[in-house]
């Protein structure tokens, strides 16, 4: 709860420049001390910086979300990425996409020999340039300068051209109802052509994506074959997965 209630500070600080004491204890529903004790976490982190009764965006700090989401349940997204990376074979070809953990994923591919990666992640491409026995492949389009993410209908087009045999996704929250949620029309795209596509689709998440909340849904849990989390949050979503066939794989 605590790293849920970070990170849902950040967006809001990243939305409106500054947050207040006040304004997060009524919102959190915690005491003022909690409050204080989150933002100076923040400012430690060089994320927030204090101001009189409350914290504003860290000067030098452009890319709030990215930032954020790189440093918050960073443990968790290594031990997911380890996971998931273990799911998938070598001599394989592999879709990785947009997010922090599946950059956790791309980091614990080092070892993975004669794998071939196709990206929208410009991070990805970057991070897995010196790894000498995998071919990297990035697909063509607009960088989104939030999260190096590569969207537009060509980025799209790109990525259904190929028949995988993994796909990696992540995603920006998952409803009750297992909806996966994003932020940008871009991201739903993609999606589709990967749930679409016939690939093992792993979803890694972390559990504080749970309870979060996204204007735009991506897909559902049911159409993922893989599902890599430090921990499922409640009975109804874990059943929901088992009648779906989804694997499991917990690593809190």
């Amino acid at each position: 709860m605590a790293v849920q209630r970070l990170q849902c500070i950040l967006d809001l600080v990243g939305r409106t420049g500054s947050v207040s004491v006040e304004e997060l204890v009524e919102r959190f529903g915690v005491t003022p001390q909690t409050v204080r004790r989150d933002l100076n976490r923040l400012c430690r982190q060089h994320l927030l910086a204090r101001t009189h009764g409350g914290a504003r965006l860290a000067s030098g700090v452009r890319n709030m979300s990215y930032e954020a989401r790189c440093v918050l349940a960073a443990e968790q997204k290594a031990a997911i990425g380890r996971a998931a990376a273990a799911l998938i074979r070598n001599d394989s070809s592999v879709f990785l996409g947009v997010g922090t953990t599946t950059e956790a994923v791309a980091r614990a591919l080092a070892d993975h020999e004669r794998l071939t990666v196709i990206t929208n992640n410009v991070n990805i491409a970057v991070l897995m340039r010196p790894f000498v026995r995998t071919r990297v492949i990035i697909a063509a389009g607009t960088v989104r300068p939030d999260d190096g993410g590569v969207v537009g209908e060509t980025a799209t087009e790109f990525i259904a051209h190929f028949k995988l045999d993994y796909a990696v996704i992540g995603t920006s929250a998952i409803d009750a109802d297992g909806a996966l949620l994003a932020s940008d029309l871009h991201d739903m795209e993609v999606a589709e052509a990967i749930l679409s596509g016939g690939a093992h689709v792993v979803l890694v998440a972390d559990s504080g994506k749970h309870g979060r909340r996204a204007p735009v849904r991506a897909g559902h849990a049911s159409r993922i074959h893989s599902f890599v989390t430090d921990r499922v949050p409640g009975t109804a979503f874990r059943r929901m997965l088992e009648e779906a066939s989804v694997r499991t794989i917990e690593t809190g």
